[in-house]
């Protein structure tokens, strides 16, 4: 396996980036890492942290897409940037797996341009892991590619959640939930009040109803789904929360999983191969841990997964 790690990516590479593919190194066991990038960069902060830098694989670019960058002229102009020639290893199929701690839409637009959504997708999801108070976790999508959405849309984020509770992290038959403002089938706005008698319907999934934001981190359910206006604002406040905690000197087991270096990044699901998208600020800790959830992706097989399963 080959996994592609976009070392310009982030507001702290490519030191942060470099530093995270060596603490991933140290526990891929046998797979190998593709450091895209400034290969010169690489090596002299490999060199500097008395590493052996013929344990990577390297592809040099010459270009960055800066994190304000608008995404689509950034792709299209910047053939040479290490996200553009991410993607189209990715697509040539040299290497498994794309992962990257820059420009969330130049990602997006990256993956749409390149490796496409899987047959039968409307819009590709990105997903977010959310800690349960008792232990575990559960699924939010989407959080943030999608502001507006259309109910079937929001029906293939219930499947594509679903699949993915099940696939990689091992939750059998998922229940998936629609947030919303009430637990009632007639509550919410047209969007909710249009996708609730969807998922009743469907047999794609285990739809156990509506969510309200006060159920997100009990034992409701094991998949959220929502448009990716509300995913964000869930994302960014839920954030927070770890952030408050430290300033107030405050120690807490639940609190400390909110921590976002835990989880790595965000796949993008419904794409027809594994991308994964890191937090800006992702310190050497959250790199590893989204490089082995790229390693994860790719061993689960997910890809084809819901590829078949939307068929």
């Amino acid at each position: 396996m080959k996994i592609g790690l976009d070392i310009m990516g982030g507001d702290y590479a490519p030191k942060a980036t470099v530093l995270g593919a060596i603490e991933a190194y140290k526990v891929l066991s046998g797979h190998t890492l593709v450091l895209i990038g400034d290969k010169d960069a690489a090596i002299s902060i490999l060199r500097e942290n008395n590493f052996n830098p013929d344990n990577f694989e390297y592809v040099h670019t010459t270009e960055v897409i800066g994190m304000g960058e608008h995404p689509t002229k950034a792709v299209v102009q910047k053939a040479d940037s290490s996200i553009s020639v991410g993607f189209r290893l990715l697509k040539e199929g040299q290497i498994d797996a794309f992962s990257s701690a820059g420009n969330t839409g130049a990602m997006l637009v990256g993956s749409m341009f390149s490796v496409k959504t899987i047959p039968g997708i409307l819009r590709p999801a990105i997903t977010t892991i959310v800690p349960r108070v008792k232990g575990g976790i559960s699924i939010l999508l989407d959080v943030g590619a999608n502001a507006d959405c259309k109910p079937e849309v929001l029906v293939q984020f219930g499947a594509l959640g679903s699949l993915m509770a099940q696939n990689v992290y091992g939750i059998e038959n998922p229940r998936v939930a629609l947030m919303n403002i009430g637990e009632e089938e007639e509550k919410g706005n047209l969007l909710c009040q249009a996708t609730y008698p969807l998922m009743k319907e469907t047999s794609q999934f285990n739809f156990i109803g509506n969510a309200e934001g006060r159920d997100l981190f009990g034992d409701m359910a094991d998949v959220f789904v929502c448009d990716g206006f509300t995913g964000n604002i869930i994302l960014k406040l839920a954030e927070s929360f770890y952030v408050i905690t430290r300033k107030k000197g405050l120690k807490d087991e639940f609190f400390d999983r909110f921590n976002y270096e835990q989880y790595g990044g965000s796949p993008i699901l419904g794409l027809n191969a594994p991308v994964v998208v890191g937090h800006g600020i992702s310190s050497p800790e959250a790199i590893k841990n989204m490089v082995l959830l790229s390693k994860d992706m790719v061993e689960s097989e997910l890809v084809a997964k819901i590829a078949k399963a939307f068929q």
